[in-house]
Parts: structure tokens; C-alpha cells; sequence
């Protein structure tokens, strides 16, 4: 609407927003008489302020009638309108002249309106933007007016949104708007130091740009102090030129303005960054309230109004941001910030900042936590500035005053432990210095028994040492390390027992000496075969571990390498694997010996061995070993675990020759570093036997493992589990020989131990050695029962894909076809196959027993291509001990198969030649000498069965 409409509105709708409701309705029916259009006007004006905060918070003018997209003004393209003000409208715009490309935002005086000094006031901010140069300030490109009169203004394009909008989008943090609001302040102090107020500073007028920099604009009323004012800023009933919201009380009331008038716009913008809202709250939001508001009303704290916002949040819960985040805020804006807007919003010019610049200065300071000018110089103030400004310092100080303190404390307790543990040293010298003085005394010049020495000492301990339990308890787990060294695993776990008892009684007893004796308890367990107990002994400390692993680097790594072999031993592999990982950690942190690092990478080798990652685990074990030669030597304890474990990767994977070599060496190495009784040299023994049996020396091996038998029940008792591991090894020996009742009481020994202590991977592997041995004997109904079982098992551990399945259903598939069910043996045949071959690869020992037993079955079947798959494996190469027996038996088939046909002749030089080459070979016999008999004397029958025909 023009302005004389709006002159003529403006008091009326002043009045009706007085009114209560029902009043309101009478006068406007009285009004309705006189002048409908009136009426309506006003009617219209009032529905559009029913919940409208921002009603009427811009002038009401009409739009430029002349104005329009296209138009060209001067040399300057209208594209679209951005705004439209007292003054005139802000269109963007572009160069219609083609002298170069700019787009601006140009200003039009508004045509047609009755003030006079209109144009005074265009001309006058054309003034005002030539005086600024400033980052924050849009500036002034051009000035001009255009052919049909029009005055425009060019001025830098804004792309931006008003400051408080982009408060309330982005939701910044406290800090982050006060940051912004300085460039606020930086812009308008510039102004005011070129003599220019504002007089119009409002959200609308400050842009923040996608760089979140601020730009100032519209110094369209702004007043220049060096120069008369140009007319009155209009009153209520007048067309206002400022907007009202952000107006100070000297507007209001017509007076003068100033550099303290900008200050308190200033301020309005910043309450309403900080709290979201206007300070002040109306029922009705008439111009008469909100003059009335700023002229007498004491505005609320921002924290204050930030909390009403935060409990009105917490009723729309869609509201954002969340009533926590502005209940911080708040928190965040008390003190300070509420001090610095209530000054600036002060009803008289004197009572605020003197200057933007004093203002900006307070923000500063507050951000940089020092006390700020707008709240009372107290020295509880002005200290708790100091503190919170220097907090990091002060903290770092009195955190190293902390340490120093508690270092003394440390070093004192450390100095008291040290004398203690000297102490005990003292004692313990002594102790085993008097023993072994004493052990020349012995009746005759005899030699003392070390044995004998032990059991002595441990006697003397407890009487000497009664008054020391520490030193007691560490004496007894000294000499239960020594029993068990000596093989004494039965004494050691009694004397571990009892160093159990004499840490229960001490009060508090130290960690180093808990953690030791639970390492000890557990590995003497895992030694006697008890890995459950071992773990139920060994958990509880888990903790102190934990706790102690940096202070006691070496026995935490001892204790968790303990704990995750006795769950390695359970079948826990993923918690063996943590605790080994964690012990190898511990090692490489605190750069222990280098022998400790080896032995945790060995022990996660040893998992991908027991995972039936075989040819993984060999690269590891060997990586372990090649660090263990390069950085010690191999004249090393550890070497002779890896290259134990080598020897069995290596015959697992049918390289027999490798496997030995390791073994033999491993064997060398323990009896010159631990002599002919020691555990690892028996265990070494044991191992080569196992080769030897490969081998077919039959009897070499069957006196090793009964020498290794005796010491295992002397020492482990008949029923652990390395105790059955031998019982296994000497039934296949038996088996080996043709005693077949003999191997099967000794297969049924070790699977009823394996059975007892839970331990599936070995009972699996027992059961299909039994298995084996039944079939041969013709008790076939026994065998698949034994197998079921086993593939049960296998399958379990390591997936129903894995080698050793496809292992176990090459002998299931021949004891199906011996009970003639043949389509389960093919069917079990051809997956061992193809299970054996994708694991093990083609050319493995076990994947040639599958497809000599597959070519075998469907050469009875008459199956196309079996004897030529015979043949093939027949000529197998004969460097490989476990090869070079597949393809004996093959040739004993094919020779078999083919001896009742015209290729009998054949057929029998092969056997005669192949008797006389395996004599040679295994002169002790063996299970395949016992199959080439068995095909020859098949090939002598007097039988022409329909088979053997086909087979020519």
C-alpha cells in the first residue's frame, strides 16, 4: 500500500491492538459502517499478526510500479527483487553494457512517496558507502542515475543469510557466534571512526556469507556526526524509517543519535544470537507495546531466556537443538555474556559502552577469560578469571607437584621393598650356600643326589626360613621349578601346593611372587595333563596381570604365554590367541631378550597348526627359527621346540625327508643342552620313531617308544594324554607288523584316555587309526561306527571342507565298498577326493591314497579310465617314502586286476619284480607288503571272475 494509505492505518491499527478481543470486534463493526475498505485493510493486518512475532517488524510500502525484471536501469539488468525497504528496493542485477561481467545488488529509490528528503537520504548513503572500506562492509561499485530518471546504487552482491538465521541453522557453539559477532563489531566500528552511525542494525542488514563472513549493508538512514540530520526519523504515526525491534529508547523518544545508539542495536543482535529470541516478551506485539518495551522494560537475561527456550524444547521434541545442548548454552552464557548484553541494552546512551570498540573489547576478553568491564572488579572475580585463564598451567603445575609427591612416596616404598628384597636374597644365598657346604659330607665321599639334595633343602626351609614366608615361598617354588626340570612333576605340583598355602598367609604378599607361583602351578598342570585345572589355577590373576604388565614386564608375559597354552590345550583357540598376542606385545614394548619375542611368535604358530593351517604354521615356526639363528644361534632351548614342530608340519605335509632332518636335529640339540632324561630329548626320541615307522624300520622305533612308555608312567601317570599319544604310536607299530589284536588294545587304551580328558582333536585321530586297523581285520560294521565318529569330530574342529575330512571319507568309502555299498562308496570316494586335493593340493601323499582308492573301487565297477588312473599312480615318483607306497599298491592292482586276463604273464613278472624290490626296501615288513601278497595270491587263485575278464 502507498503511504498515505498507511499513515492513515498505522494509529487505528495501533489502537485495535489495544483492544481485548471482543472490544477489538465492536470497533471494527462501528468502522465497517463508516468505511468498509477501511475495514477490511485493517482486518487483514490484524490476522496477519496472529502469530507472527516479526509482524510489522519492516516498514509497509508498496512496490515499485515502474521496477520489473529485464528492466534495464543505467547499464545495469534487473534479474529478481532481493528486498524492499523504506527507501526503495534491491534488485540483483548484471552489466547490460558488456563492458565486463559483475553482478551487484542495486538499490532504487523508491518513486512516488511523499517525504521530500527522500532523495537527500539516497544521496546521502552514496556518500556514506564512498567514506567505507571495510572487509565486513558491502561496498559501494557505482552510483547514477538513469535515462528515465531512476537513482540506483551498485553495490557489492551478498550471497549470504542473515546472522541469526545462520545461528539458528548451524547451531554453533557459544564461542564460534561470538567470534562472529566481532566482525560485526570491527565492521561498524570503522563506520563510527569515519564519523558515520548506522542507526539501522538488524539480523537483515548483517549477511554471513558461505565463508562465514559477515557482511554490513544498508546505510540507507545511517547518519553522518559531521553533518546536520536530514528530517526526523518519523514517529508512531509516521512512516518509520528504522525498524523497531532493534531501535534504542533515544529513536523511540526522537532524540539525538549517537555511536551509543548503534551499541544498543548491537546488543539486541547479540541477545538474540546467544538466546533465539527478542529481549523482550509481549502478549500483544503492537507497536505501542514494543515501544513501551524499549522504553521501560527491563529485558530478561540471555541465560534466562535460553533456559525458557530449553524448557520448551523439552515439550516439542522435534525442537532443535535438544533441550541439553541449550541448557549448556545457557550454563555457558551466565556470568559474563548476560553482563555484557544488559550493559549495552542500557535505556540511557550513558549507561553502555562508550563505543562498538569497548564492547568488541569486553567479547575479547571474555573469550580469552579474563574479567570484562561489564561486571564488578571483585578479587574472587578477577581470581577465578586468573585461574580459569591458566588452568592448563596451573593444572600441569600442581600435576607435577602431584608426581613429585607421590615419586618420593614411591621411591621411599621402592627403597623399604628393596631392603626387603635383599633381604630375602640374603637369606636365600645363604640358605642354598649352606645346603650344598653341607651336601660334602655325605657318609663314604657318595655322591649326593640331586634328588635327595631338593628334599633336604626343602626340610631346612621351612625350619630356617619360618619367620621369612616370602623367602619360604619363594624357596619352594625355586625347588618346584628344579623338581619339574628333573622330570618330578608329581613332587613339584605337592611342593607348588604347598608354596600355595604359605602365600595364602601372608597379609599381603608381593604381585611378582603371585604371578610367579600361578605360572608355575599352571605350567605343571599343562604338564601333568590337566589344562582345566591349569586354567581354573591361573584366571583369577588374570587381573594383576593386567595391572602389573608394565612394572613386571617379563612375568606378566610368562603368566599370559601360560594361561593361553592350557586354553590352546582345551580346544580355546581364540582365547589362547589373545593371550598370546598379548604376551607378544608385552615383549616388544619392554624390548625383552629377543628369545622370549621368538617363543611368542612359535606359540602362534603352534595355533594355526592346531586351526589345520599346516603350511602356514610352517612359516611361521621357520620365520621364528631364522630370527632365533640370526639374533642368538640355535644352541638354544627354544630351538629345539620349533624344530620339534617343524619335523611334525613337515610329516604332516609328507615331506618325510625334510621332517627328519629337523627331527634328527632337534634330538642333537636336546641331548647337548638337556641330557638323555630330559623331557624334550624323550619327546624327541619319540617324534624320529614316528619317522622311523614311516621309514618301515620297525623295530629301531618299537624299542624307542617303550623306553619312552616307562618314563612317560613313571612320571605323568597311565592316563595323560601324552602317555596315550604313545600307546597310539606303539599300536600302529603293532599294526605295522601284522598283530592286529595287539594294535587295536592299544588304539582302544588311548582313545578311552583322549575320551576321559576331553581331548577331541587326538580322539578323532585315534579312532581313525582303530578304524584302520578293524578294517584290515574284516570287522567293518565296528570300523564305520569308529569313523562316523571321527568325521564327526574333524568336522567340528575344522569344517566339514577341511583335508583331514576328506582323509577320513577315503577310508570310509573303502569300508563301504568292503560292506558292498557301493553307491556311499563312490559317493564318499570322489569327496575325499576333491576335498584332499583342494587342501593338500594334487601332489600330496594323501590326496594319492584318495584316488588310488577311488581308481581301485570303479576298476571293479568296470568304470572307463580306471586302470589308466592306476598305471598313472603306478608310476608315481619313488623319491618320496609315502608317494613310493601308493604306487606299489598301485601297481599291485593293476597287476591284480589285469592277472586273469591275456596280460597275466604281465601280471606276474610286475609282482615278482615288485616282491623283490619292497623285501629290499622293508625288510621288516609292513602293511603294504601285506597288500602286494595279498593281490598276488589273488592273481595265483585258479579264478576267472567276470571282472578280472574285463579287466584285459
Amino acid at each position: 500500500m502507498d503511504a498515505d494509505r498507511w499513515q492513515r492505518l498505522s494509529p487505528l491499527l495501533d489502537a485495535l491492538l489495544e483492544l481485548e478481543p471482543m472490544a477489538r470486534a465492536q470497533s471494527l463493526a462501528s468502522l465497517r459502517e463508516d468505511d468498509p475498505e477501511l475495514a477490511a485493510d485493517l482486518e487483514g493486518l490484524l490476522e496477519l499478526e496472529e502469530g507472527q512475532e516479526d509482524f510489522l517488524s519492516e516498514p509497509v510500502v508498496s512496490q515499485l510500479p515502474l521496477a520489473r525484471a529485464d528492466a534495464v536501469i543505467g547499464p545495469y539488468r534487473l534479474e529478481r527483487m532481493l528486498g524492499e525497504g523504506g527507501m526503495g528496493q534491491v534488485w540483483l542485477a548484471s552489466r547490460a553494457d558488456g563492458l565486463y561481467q559483475r553482478r551487484v545488488a542495486l538499490k532504487l529509490l523508491r518513486p512516488g512517496l511523499a517525504d521530500p528528503n527522500l532523495r537527500l537520504r539516497f544521496t546521502r548513503e552514496r556518500q556514506i558507502l564512498a567514506r567505507l572500506e571495510h572487509a565486513h562492509i558491502a561496498r559501494l561499485l557505482d552510483a547514477g542515475i538513469s535515462a528515465d530518471q531512476q537513482p540506483y546504487l551498485a553495490l557489492e552482491y551478498v550471497d549470504g543469510e542473515p546472522i541469526t538465521d545462520w545461528c539458528q541453522v548451524r547451531e554453533p557453539t557459544v564461542d564460534a557466534r561470538l567470534r562472529l559477532f566481532l566482525q560485526v563489531c570491527e565492521a561498524v566500528s570503522h563506520a563510527h571512526a569515519n564519523l558515520i552511525v548506522h542507526r539501522d542494525l538488524k539480523p537483515s542488514n548483517i549477511l554471513v556469507t558461505p565463508l562465514d563472513e559477515v557482511r554490513l549493508l544498508d546505510f540507507g538512514i545511517a547518519k553522518l556526526l559531521d553533518t546536520p540530520d536530514v528530517g526526523a526519523e518519523g514517529t508512531r504515526t509516521g512512516v518509520r524509517a528504522f525498524t523497531l525491534h532493534y531501535a534504542a529508547p533515544e529513536q523511540i523518544r526522537g532524540e539525538p543519535v549517537t555511536t551509543m545508539t548503534d551499541v544498543y542495536s548491537l546488543g539486541v543482535v547479540l541477545y538474540e544470537m546467544l538466546s533465539g529470541c527478542k529481549p523482550y516478551r509481549l502478549k500483544r506485539k503492537s507497536d505501542a507495546e514494543w515501544e513501551e518495551a524499549i522504553l521501560s522494560a527491563d529485558p530478561p537475561r540471555p541465560s534466562v531466556a535460553l533456559q525458557r527456550t530449553s524448557g520448551e524444547a523439552t515439550a516439542a521434541s522435534a525442537a532443535r537443538p535438544t533441550a541439553a545442548q541449550l541448557r549448556r548454552d545457557a550454563r555457558r552464557i551466565a556470568g559474563d555474556l548476560d553482563n555484557i548484553v544488559l550493559k549495552a541494552l542500557s535505556k540511557r546512551p550513558e549507561q553502555r559502552y562508550p563505543s562498538v570498540e569497548a564492547m568488541a573489547q569486553d567479547v575479547r576478553r571474555h573469550l580469552d577469560g579474563k574479567p570484562v568491564r561489564a561486571r564488578p572488579q571483585s578479587m574472587a572475580y578477577r581470581a577465578r578469571k586468573y585461574l580459569g585463564r591458566h588452568r592448563w598451567a596451573l593444572g600441569t603445575g600442581a600435576a607435577i607437584a602431584v608426581v613429585l609427591v607421590a615419586a618420593l612416596a614411591i621411591v621411599g616404598w621402592q627403597a623399604q621393598q628393596a631392603v626387603q628384597q635383599a633381604a630375602r636374597t640374603r637369606a636365600l644365598q645363604s640358605f642354598m650356600v649352606g645346603l650344598f657346604e653341607n651336601a660334602g659330607s655325605a657318609p663314604g665321599g657318595a655322591h649326593i643326589d640331586v634328588r635327595r639334595l631338593l628334599e633336604d633343602g626343602v626340610q631346612r626351609g621351612e625350619l630356617e626360613l619360618a619367620r621369612q614366608p616370602v623367602a619360604l615361598a619363594e624357596l619352594l617354588g625355586v625347588v618346584a621349578r628344579l623338581r619339574a626340570g628333573l622330570g618330578d612333576y608329581g613332587q613339584a605340583l605337592a611342593l607348588q601346593q604347598r608354596q600355595a598355602t604359605v602365600i595364602a598367609g601372608i597379609e599381603q604378599p608381593p604381585p611378582g611372587l603371585n604371578l610367579q607361583a600361578a605360572t608355575d602351578m599352571g605350567r605343571i598342570r599343562r604338564l601333568l595333563g590337566q589344562p582345566g585345572a591349569c586354567r581354573l589355577a591361573m584366571q583369577p590373576l588374570q587381573a594383576l596381570a593386567l595391572r602389573e604388565q608394565e612394572r613386571l614386564p617379563q612375568l606378566t608375559a610368562e603368566y599370559h604365554t601360560q594361561l593361553a597354552r592350557c586354553q590352546r590345550d582345551e580346544g580355546e583357540l581364540d582365547a589362547a590367541r589373545t593371550g598370546f598376542q598379548r604376551a607378544l606385545a608385552i615383549r616388544r614394548t619392554a624390548a625383552l631378550p629377543v628369545t622370549d619375542v621368538v617363543e611368542s611368535l612359535s606359540d602362534l604358530a603352534t595355533l594355526r597348526a592346531a586351526s589345520g593351517e599346516s603350511a602356514l604354521a610352517l612359516r611361521e615356526q621357520r620365520a621364528a627359527l631364522a630370527l632365533l639363528r640370526t639374533r642368538v644361534g640355535l644352541r638354544h632351548p627354544q630351538a629345539i621346540a620349533i624344530l620339534r614342530a617343524t619335523c611334525s608340519l613337515h610329516r604332516e605335509l609328507g615331506d618325510l625327508h625334510s621332517a627328519e632332518a629337523d627331527c634328527r636335529e632337534a634330538l642333537e640339540l636336546a641331548l647337548e643342552i638337556r641330557g638323555p632324561q630330559h623331557r624334550d630329548t624323550v619327546d624327541g626320541r619319540r617324534q624320529l620313531a614316528a619317522l622311523l615307522v614311516d621309514n618301515g624300520r620297525l623295530g629301531e622305533a618299537e624299542v624307542i617308544f617303550r623306553d619312552a612308555h616307562a618314563w612317560l608312567v613313571s612320571r605323568l601317570g597311565s592316563r595323560h594324554a601324552d602317555v596315550a599319544r604313545n600307546d597310539n604310536s606303539m599300536a600302529i607299530v603293532a599294526w605295522e607288523r601284522g598283530d592286529l589284536d595287539e594294535a587295536i588294545a592299544g588304539l582302544e587304551r588311548a582313545n578311552s584316555t583322549w575320551r576321559q580328558l576331553g581331548n577331541g582333536t587326538m580322539l578323532a585321530a585315534g579312532l581313525f587309526n582303530e578304524a584302520l586297523v578293524l578294517h584290515e581285520a574284516g570287522d567293518q560294521a565296528r570300523a564305520a561306527g569308529l569313523l562316523e565318529e571321527s568325521l564327526r569330530l574333524r568336522g567340528a574342529r575344522f569344517g566339514s571342507d577341511h583335508g583331514l575330512v576328506g582323509a577320513t571319507l577315503r577310508l570310509a568309502g573303502e569300508v563301504d565298498a568292503a560292506r558292498g555299498r557301493k553307491p556311499e562308496a563312490l559317493a564318499a570316494l570322489r569327496r575325499a577326493v576333491a576335498l584332499t586335493s583342494a587342501d593338500y593340493g594334487a601332489a600330496h601323499p594323501t590326496t594319492r591314497r584318495a584316488e588310488l582308492a577311488l581308481a581301485q573301487f570303479e576298476a571293479t565297477l568296470d568304470t572307463h579310465g580306471a586302470l589308466a588312473r592306476l598305471d598313472h599312480l603306478a608310476a608315481l615318483p619313488k623319491t618320496d617314502t609315502e608317494l613310493r607306497k601308493v604306487a606299489w599298491r598301485a601297481q599291485a592292482v593293476a597287476a591284480g586286476l589285469r592277472c586273469h586276463g591275456p596280460r597275466r604273464d604281465e601280471s606276474l613278472a610286475v609282482f615278482t619284480a615288485l616282491e623283490q624290490l619292497i623285501e629290499m626296501a622293508r625288510p621288516e615288513g609292513g602293511v603294504v607288503v601285506r597288500e602286494v601278497r595279498h593281490w598276488r595270491q589273488q592273481c595265483d587263485a585258479p579264478a576267472a571272475t567276470d571282472v578280472a575278464a574285463a579287466a584285459g
